[in-house]
C-alpha cells in the first residue's frame, strides 16, 4: 500500500526527538549529582538505549501491542518482530509503516525506566540496575503499555493517556518512591547539583525532545497535532515562571535550578493531556504543575525521604495531577477521539481516569519494592560505604568524569 510521505517524514522526526530525551535526561541527572557519581548515572539511562531496544525487538513489541490477552498484555504475533512487513501500516495511522510505530514507541520505552535512576543515585549498584531495568520493563512497562494503548483492560474502560502521564510518569515516579524506600538514605550527601550548566543542558534537551513526545503522539500531521506542541510549550513555560516566582517569594532569590525544575514538572503534567486540552488548560496546567511539584518536593524533604533527584514529585506527582486534570478538562472540542472530562458532563471518565492511574501507581509501587527485595537476594542492591564514599564512577565502572592530578 501507499504510505502518506508527510505523516511518515515527521513521524521519523518525532522518533529522533524521543530518543534525544534520554541523553538529555543524562545530562540533566549528570549535573544534578556529585562529581563522583556522573557517569555512573548517566550511564544508567544510556545503557537503557541499547538494552531495552534489545528485549523491545525481541518480545516487548509484542507484549504491548500484541493481540490482547485477557486484558492484561499482548499475545506473541510479533514476537522477534515476526510477521511485519514492508507494507504492514501503523495501527494508528495507516499512512506511517509499522515499523516506524515500533520505533516510536520502543524510545518512549527506553526513557522510561531511566527517569527512576534519579531517585537512588549515588548509591545503587550497576549490576543490580542491570537486573532491575529487565524486570521492570517485563512485569510493569510493557504490560501497561498494553493495557493503556495496546487495546488493554484500561483502553478498554475508555481511559485516554495522549503520550504518557499513566504510562510513563506516574509508573516511573511511584516506582522512584519504593525505591527510596526500599534502598534508604544516602551516607555520603553532596552539597548540591555539581553542574548547573549540565543540568541546564540536559532541559534543552529534554523540552526540545519532548515536542516528539508529545505532538508525535498524535501520529500523523493535523490540527490536534498543534495544539499538543503548543500545549506543551505553554505548560512548560507557565511551570518554569510559577517556579521562578516561588523561589523568590519563599527563597529570596531567582533560582535557575529551580526554573529548570519547574519546567521538567510542567512537561510531565502536560503529557496526558496535551492533545486533549484546549490552550487556556495548558496554561493553567504549567502554574499547578509547579505548585504541586514544588509541595511534594517540601513534603518529602520534611519527611526524609532521600529521593536524590525528586522523581517522584516531578515525574510521579507531575504524571498523576496531569492525568486529573485531563478527567477533568478533557474535551472533544479539541479531539474528537477523546472524551468530555468532569467539567464538559462526563464524570464516568473522570472516574475511570483515576481508577486507572490509580491502580497503576500501587501496582508499579509495589512490584518495585518487591523486585528490589528479590534482587538484594540474589546480588547487594546498595553498593557498600566505603565505595559509596570513594564514588561509584570508580567504584562501579573505573572511570572519572573529571580528571585531576
Amino acid at each position: 500500500m501507499g504510505f502518506n510521505p508527510g505523516d511518515t517524514g515527521f513521524m521519523l522526526v518525532a522518533t529522533s526527538l524521543v530518543m534525544l530525551m534520554t541523553p538529555g535526561l543524562a545530562f540533566f541527572y549528570g549535573g544534578l549529582v556529585g562529581r563522583k557519581n556522573v557517569l555512573t548515572i548517566m550511564a544508567e539511562s544510556f545503557v537503557s538505549l541499547g538494552w531495552t531496544t534489545v528485549l523491545w525487538v525481541l518480545f516487548g513489541f509484542t507484549m504491548a501491542f500484541g493481540p490482547d490477552v485477557a486484558g492484561i498484555v499482548g499475545g506473541p504475533k510479533y514476537l522477534l518482530l515476526q510477521g511485519i512487513t514492508m507494507n504492514t501500516p501503523s495501527p494508528i495511522n495507516p499512512g506511517v509503516p509499522m515499523w516506524v510505530f515500533v520505533a516510536y514507541q520502543m524510545m518512549f520505552a527506553i526513557i522510561t525506566p531511566a527517569l527512576i535512576t534519579g531517585a537512588f543515585a549515588d548509591r545503587v549498584r550497576f549490576k543490580a540496575w542491570m537486573i532491575f531495568l529487565t524486570l521492570w520493563l517485563i512485569f510493569v512497562y510493557f504490560p501497561l503499555v498494553h493495557l493503556v494503548w495496546g487495546g488493554g483492560l484500561f483502553a478498554q474502560w475508555g481511559v485516554h493517556d495522549f503520550a504518557g502521564g499513566i504510562v510513563v510518569h506516574a509508573s516511573a515516579g511511584f516506582a522512584a518512591l519504593a525505591a527510596v524506600f526500599y534502598v534508604g538514605r544516602r551516607r555520603i550527601i553532596h552539597k548540591g547539583p555539581h553542574s548547573i550548566p549540565l543540568v541546564a543542558l540536559g532541559t534543552a534537551l529534554l523540552w526540545f525532545g519532548w515536542y516528539g513526545f508529545n505532538a508525535g503522539s498524535e501520529f500523523g500531521v493535523n490540527s490536534i497535532t498543534t495544539i499538543a506542541f503548543l500545549n506543551t510549550d505553554i505548560a512548560a513555560s507557565f511551570a518554569a515562571i510559577t517556579w521562578l516566582i516561588l523561589s523568590v517569594l519563599l527563597e529570596g532569590k531567582p533560582k535557575i535550578l529551580g526554573m529548570l525544575t519547574g519546567a521538567v514538572a510542567g512537561l510531565a503534567t502536560i503529557t496526558p493531556m496535551a492533545g486533549y486540552v484546549t490552550t487556556q488548560v495548558a496554561m493553567l496546567t504549567g502554574i499547578v504543575a509547579s505548585l504541586v511539584a514544588y509541595v511534594a518536593v517540601w513534603f518529602k524533604n520534611k519527611k526524609g525521604w532521600d529521593d536524590s533527584l525528586d522523581v517522584w514529585g516531578v515525574h510521579g506527582i507531575g504524571g498523576f495531577t496531569g492525568v486529573i486534570l485531563l478527567g477533568l478538562f478533557s474535551t472533544l472540542a479539541v479531539n474528537a477521539g477523546g472524551a468530555n472530562g468532569l467539567f464538559y458532563g462526563n464524570p464516568h471518565f473522570f472516574l475511570v481516569e483515576l481508577a486507572a492511574v490509580s491502580i497503576t501507581v500501587v501496582y508499579t509501587f509495589l512490584f518495585t519494592y518487591g523486585a528490589l527485595w528479590l534482587i538484594d537476594r540474589i546480588t547487594p542492591v546498595r553498593v557498600s560505604l566505603e565505595e559509596e564514599k570513594e564514588g561509584l564512577d570508580e567504584a562501579e565502572i573505573g572511570e572519572q568524569a573529571y580528571l585531576t592530578e
